[in-house]
């Protein structure tokens, strides 16, 4: 008895398992209960981060306001004020600006996998250098927390990630079918 080539098998006969994306699992398919849990937890992790870096900026930026002239701290602080509000809708605009590039070419559920692994490998490094240019940077700490605050505020009020985008997209082609949530 000869056994039948790869080709002659049948055709989809199991569907593909739905992929795991990173932060999300497999929560973003049914978008239940669990996955809108998990969008909340990274978006407190968002706003922590950004409070930790407001409260960063604002300590270096004090330390170098209390160097200068009391005439000079009130000019100083209003371009502060001015040049953060500027740095809050440019960090903003730039986050939607990206996901809305990547939304037009989403990441397939490796892609995404790759990328996360890719930037926590850079992460050591990044924070070394960081902590070199916080002190050059302490006159315009507080501009850029705003526009940190703004970038992480665009990301938390994404509808949907690129990622997910990607994974469907994926799923569906592997699997021939459509489900929408």
């Amino acid at each position: 008895m000869v056994s039948r080539a790869s080709s002659e098998a049948p055709a989809g006969g199991l569907p593909v398992a739905v992929p795991k994306l990173p932060g999300l699992g497999t929560t973003w398919y049914e978008r239940g209960p669990r996955y809108w849990l998990r969008r909340v937890l990274a978006s407190l992790n968002m706003l922590l981060a950004a409070a930790i870096v407001c409260f960063v900026a604002l300590s270096f930026y004090s330390g170098f306001r209390d160097l200068l002239p009391s005439g000079v701290r009130v000019v100083w602080d209003g371009v502060q004020v001015a040049a953060s509000f500027v740095a809050l809708a440019w960090g903003w605009a730039s986050q939607r600006r990206g996901l809305r590039e990547a939304l037009l070419d989403p990441p397939d559920p490796g892609m995404t996998r790759r990328a996360k692994r890719d930037r926590s490998g850079r992460v050591p490094g990044l924070i070394a250098l960081g902590r070199g240019l916080m002190l050059l940077a302490a006159p315009v700490l507080p501009a850029f927390a705003a526009w940190c605050v703004g970038w992480f505020a665009a990301s938390i009020a994404v509808r949907e990630y690129p990622s997910e985008v990607g994974a469907r997209r994926w799923l569906e082609a592997h699997n021939g079918q459509s489900r929408t949530s």
